[in-house]
């Protein structure tokens, strides 16, 4: 869950690796360095902490070169200390190397290279990598690199260069994602898109077992045999403005704000298709879903509307559980995975699993061309462009769309389901309007130890996201749960002290909701509810109060998830924390 950039070209290096940085900087923020061809040398430079601290390192440096590598990391092997940051090099430091995923048997290459006498100088996994390409470097870094890829174990992507080849880079992508650039006079390689969008909209996604030849002149993509292979130039459909924060305080206030724009399109992407998928879902004896936290979530809703709308089973996994457990598989079924990066480890190697039994898979990815996109049968995409927030808002109700547009799509009431949907967009901004009632509720209970979120029915997997939101980023402990679960042991703890949140909009288990929240106020628990306008019942019932449009009872999600995500960013907010990119998480989990 690191970031890589590489630059090779006709411009000072620095400049755009530091850029390239920042805009990686949600896929870690433990340390950050980079390394420089200045002549005939390497410059490495790094620093532990946050990309602002490499920057300062860096003032009045006058550094020249124009071929270079940056990294951010998220710690897997070793703490996040100056020695443990990337890049790393060899002995000699001749070639440097970051890296992005996990070496899983770098414990075993270490004690060979500790027999053969180099000392390494680091607690990483990374650092057998810059030792073993040195080992095997005969006069070409390509031969070098691919004879050090025999060797390694797991799923990585790592770029190098070295000062015996000055203007070469070679990538590597094994499991993580890599990416190549495409300028003028200039490439470059990096995790994710945002990192080169302000510099080229060309680019090249590498599948795994491919290994990229990058020079100013142009770029080679191999297998690792060694073997040429042609690659299509993808054109980037967004621009940068889209990944900046457009006078918004956080990236996540502005992405929840994005959510009826990325909910329109999204539903704009199904409604104008003559067909979902190139086969129909109803043939299939069962769906399963595989996915990994906010994505989850969303699939305990679609869940709901598949089985609902289009009447087969579905089951959901988590992806982490799904690989490792013995969920029997036939043809007649079909696996779906969710990820907002399509580059999750867990759904993308549950994805891998399946495939090699026959089954087939859907991918249901917010980015064109991410491993878990083109490693599938058939691919649905939502439209919500970048998300820069660690904490998925905009990316969740945007999967909402897709899950509630297929659900649709394969119903026989398509027409009239995609007829009510079309308001959704339109509800969610009246939804947003009440942000400010629900700052003034924040602030009240920012100080809280613990909270519970309760919901039934389509609402319960909302209480589990909002639950998550607020850990994720206020670091309070929250609980999700089942409304009707309440009284089988989290009512133990509810007191005075304890705010629980009530997802109850006006839907078949109202009624349900109106009696548990009776139960948390016979405890004393502070009750925030979440009900449609003009709800007098629920209001009366409520400590805090906070309206949402009201929706027919299949589209509730798509609203009652709002507040829960402006709650999570207001107390964070005004904690002080880090909204954007809160410790110990990284945006895209690429490692298991």
């Amino acid at each position: 869950m690191c970031g890589i950039i590489g630059y090779t070209g006709k411009d000072i290096a620095v400049p755009i690796l530091l850029g390239g940085l920042e805009r990686l900087e949600y896929r870690g923020y433990d340390s950050a360095g980079v390394a420089l061809l200045e002549g005939d040398k390497l410059f490495i430079k790094k620093r532990a902490g946050k990309i602002r601290e490499l920057v300062r390192s860096l003032w009045g440096k006058p550094l020249k070169g124009k071929t270079g590598i940056g990294h951010v990391r998220w710690a897997t092997h070793g703490e996040p200390t100056e020695d443990n940051a990337h890049p790393h090099t060899d002995s000699k430091g001749e070639f440097a190397v970051v890296h992005n995923g996990i070496i899983e048997n770098y414990l075993e290459i270490r004690k060979e290279l500790e027999e053969e006498g180099i000392k390494l100088s680091s607690d990483t996994d990374t650092e057998v990598i810059a030792h073993l390409i040195s080992k095997f470097y005969k006069g070409d870094l390509l031969e070098a690199v691919l004879e050090a890829v025999k060797r390694l174990s797991g799923a990585f992507a790592f770029a190098v260069i070295s000062s015996k080849e000055p203007g070469r880079i070679v990538g590597v992508k094994e499991g993580s994602p890599l990416i190549v650039g495409i300028g003028e006079g200039e490439n470059f390689l990096a995790s994710d898109i945002p990192a080169i969008l302000p510099y080229t909209k060309k680019i090249i996604p590498l599948n795994d077992g491919e290994v990229a030849d990058v020079s100013p002149e142009g770029v080679n993509i191999y297998d690792f045999s060694g073997n040429p292979i042609t690659k299509e130039i993808m054109i980037v459909p967004w621009d940068l403005i889209s990944a900046e924060k457009g006078g918004f305080k956080h990236f996540m206030l502005k992405e929840i704000y994005e959510q009826p724009k990325a909910v329109g399109d999204t539903l704009k992407g199904f409604v104008s298709k003559e067909s979902v998928l190139p086969i129909d879902l109803r043939e299939f004896r069962r769906l399963i879903i595989v996915a990994c936290g906010t994505s989850y979530h969303a699939a305990l809703i679609g869940k709901v509307w598949i089985e609902r709308f289009v009447n087969i089973p579905v089951e959901v996994i988590y992806a982490s559980e799904f690989k490792y457990g013995h969920t029997p598989l036939s043809p007649d079924d079909i696996v779906m995975g969710i990820s907002q990066s399509g580059e999750t480890a867990d759904t993308k190697f549950s994805l891998q699993s399946v495939k090699e039994k026959g089954v087939k898979t859907i991918a249901l990815v917010n980015v064109v061309g991410s491993s878990i996109d083109r490693e599938s049968d058939f691919s649905i995409y939502t439209h919500a462009g970048p998300e820069i927030g660690v904490a998925a808002t905009k990316t969740f109700s945007a999967q909402l769309a897709a899950l509630y547009s297929l659900a649709a799509f394969y119903s026989m009431e398509r027409e009239a389901l995609f007829k009510k949907v079309s308001s959704v967009p339109m509800k969610i901004e009246k939804a947003l309007e009440g942000a400010e009632h629900i700052e003034v509720i924040s602030e009240k209970y920012m100080k809280a130890k613990d909270f519970l979120y309760l919901g039934r029915y389509l609402n319960y997997p909302v209480a589990l996201e909002g639950a998550l939101k607020l850990k994720e980023i206020s670091y309070i402990h929250a609980e999700g749960y089942p409304a009707g679960e309440m009284k089988h042991g989290p009512i133990a703890l509810i007191d005075e002290n304890m705010p629980v949140v009530c997802v109850a909009p006006k839907d078949r288990v109202y009624e349900k909701m109106l009696s548990n929240i009776e139960e948390v106020r016979a405890r004393k628990g502070k009750v925030i509810s979440i009900g449609f306008e003009g709800d007098g019942t629920l209001k009366e019932l409520s400590t805090e109060f906070i309206e949402v449009p009201s929706v027919e009872e299949e589209l509730t999600p798509f609203t009652t998830t709002l507040p829960t995500q402006l709650i999570a960013y207001f107390i964070a907010s005004k904690l002080g924390l880090d909204v954007d990119q809160p410790r110990n998480l990284a945006k895209t989990v690429t490692v298991e």
